[in-house]
């Protein structure tokens, strides 16, 4: 019986580590032909922004092993067996109560040891390992409902711009990756998930009146209409986003990549992928470059969250897997509630 061929391994010394590259050649991305050698070395060419976005932050790894069209799972847990021993971790806490040891990259080396083990997308939490219970980061996810799209979801984002500009606040916004827009606020460390989260549903309300044919902050999506849904949730507990300069997991291999906020309008997501991100990196530098210079303060939104609260505007659902908090209004379905209460659904 004849040998088997050696596996192709290599060692590539990155930010001071040895990091193994394993079976370079694999095809990660079957419509496009990127390999793994090529999602390797793409997190590499986008480290000074990547590690702006991950930084000492608990990083939850979307991990397919055979490509994107195989299997996939999300890691919470660094594995106590077979890691490198510089590999660093943060305890992070579940709206459950357990406990978890995530990835909290200390440098570019992290993110390549975890390419390497088949990571397309990368999701930090809002925090520092420093603190991990007061996020640093507040985060407005536009998403665009059916009948909306990329366009809808830049003109909210505009409209968003204009808010900040009147609270004297600079947001910092990028692609999803998809039809979407994220914009990130860098805020002080002072105030829980529960705080940030009802801060983040009074900015995403006061949009929704000044633009209410554009923009919802429904939970059901019955109630959302053909309009952008400003997804409050995203800054619950253990709720995450892929991170600026993060692959996608679609068969373009999409990148969500910061943009200028005078570009937005005019780009089409579609063009920022792993082949194109690099050289622009590398041509116009991270917009993203000044996001650290000013946290902010959200007293603001807190006096909004309260002056809501005595119009009747209290608390919205959190997500179907989080336990139920103090203040949330039920998790029922609007027509399913009426149906329950004896009324016509029709």
């Amino acid at each position: 019986m004849g040998g088997s061929a050696k596996a192709t391994v290599t060692e590539i010394e990155v930010a001071g580590h040895p990091v193994r590259l394993t079976s370079p050649d694999r095809v990660i991305f079957p419509q496009r032909g990127f390999t793994k050698a090529d999602v390797f070395h793409y997190y590499l060419s986008v480290g000074e922004g990547i590690m702006r976005a991950l930084r000492d932050r608990p990083t939850t790894l979307q991990r397919f092993p055979e490509g994107v069209e195989g299997e996939m799972f999300f890691q919470k847990r660094v594995p106590t067996r077979g890691v490198p021993p510089w590999v660093g971790t943060a305890t992070i806490t579940f709206p459950s109560g357990r406990s978890a040891d995530e990835l909290c990259p200390a440098d570019l080396a992290h993110v390549a040891w975890a390419a390497q083990m088949g990571t397309i997308v990368f999701h930090p939490w809002p925090v520092r390992a420093a603190d991990v219970d007061r996020p640093d980061e507040l985060r407005i996810d536009l998403d665009p409902q059916p009948g909306t799209d990329f366009a809808d979801a830049a003109t909210a984002a505009g409209e968003l711009r204009g808010l900040l500009a009147e609270l004297g606040v600079t947001g910092w916004p990028k692609t999803s990756g998809g039809r979407g827009v994220h914009v990130y606020l860098r805020i002080q460390p002072r105030w829980t998930f529960t705080e940030v989260r009802r801060a983040t549903i009074a900015l995403a309300r006061e949009l929704e009146r000044r633009r209410p044919e554009l923009v919802t902050t429904a939970w059901w999506k019955e109630e959302r209409g053909r309009r952008v849904f400003v997804d409050y949730n995203q800054m619950a507990r253990d709720r995450t986003i892929a991170c600026a300069y993060s692959l996608r997991a679609n068969a373009r291999g999409t990148v969500s990549t910061p943009v200028d906020w005078d570009e937005l309008p005019d780009v089409d997501p579609d063009d920022f992928d792993l082949r194109s991100v690099p050289a622009r990196l590398a041509e116009r530098g991270d917009p993203h470059a000044g996001i650290d210079d000013t946290a902010y303060d959200i007293t603001p939104l807190l006096e909004w969250a309260d002056r809501d609260a005595a119009a009747g505007q209290g608390d919205l659902p959190y997500p179907p897997d989080h336990p139920k908090m103090p203040g949330e209004p039920k998790r029922v379905q609007p027509s399913r509630a009426k149906r329950a209460v004896g009324e016509d659904p029709a």
